[in-house]
């Protein structure tokens, strides 16, 4: 059994409080704008606040799976950090026993935000972490990220609150 911690950070030239607003609370925009990764999210239980708790499903042939479940654990929008746990589906039983991930936003002080995507998990007794593990989830994360990013970017009136 082995813990492991991937942290991958990007810049972005959005405001921290627009990002914010487009990848945390536009619980839709995953689905709307990569509808060829991603088929719907539905709240199973609350309604985005923490414990409430998610199910993302994945658009056939995308994911080795079919979907993941995930309890809001940390949504903070005065520090701009998001945080959930994975409760099943997705890795989970397969190589992974546990996966968090957080989201935090920084802004810069030149305008945009530093963005931090942080995934700690731990394997399953006899699966090992190494760079084949973590080298899929880190691109898989950058591209969607790097997608719903330049939806905002092209949509400027959006998410201003």
């Amino acid at each position: 059994m082995v813990a492991g911690n991937v942290t991958i950070e990007t810049q972005s030239e959005v405001g921290t409080k627009r990002l914010w607003n487009a990848l945390v609370k536009d619980h839709d925009l995953i689905a709307r704008e990569i509808p060829e990764f991603c088929a719907g999210v539905t709240f199973l239980e609350g309604n985005g606040g923490v414990g409430s708790i998610k199910q993302i499903n994945f658009t056939p042939g995308t994911t080795e799976y079919g979907y993941v479940k995930e309890r809001v654990d940390v949504l903070d929008e005065e520090n701009f950090v998001y945080s959930y746990t994975d409760l099943e589906g997705g890795e989970l039983g397969k190589n992974l026993k546990s996966a968090q991930f957080t989201l935090k936003l920084s802004p810069k002080e030149d305008g945009g935000c530093v963005v931090s995507h942080i995934w700690n998990f731990e394997t399953h007794p006899g699966v090992c972490q190494d760079e084949a593990m973590v080298e899929p989830m880190k691109a898989q994360l950058t591209a969607l990220f790097k997608k719903m990013e330049a939806y905002v970017i092209v949509n400027p009136a959006l998410y201003n609150e």
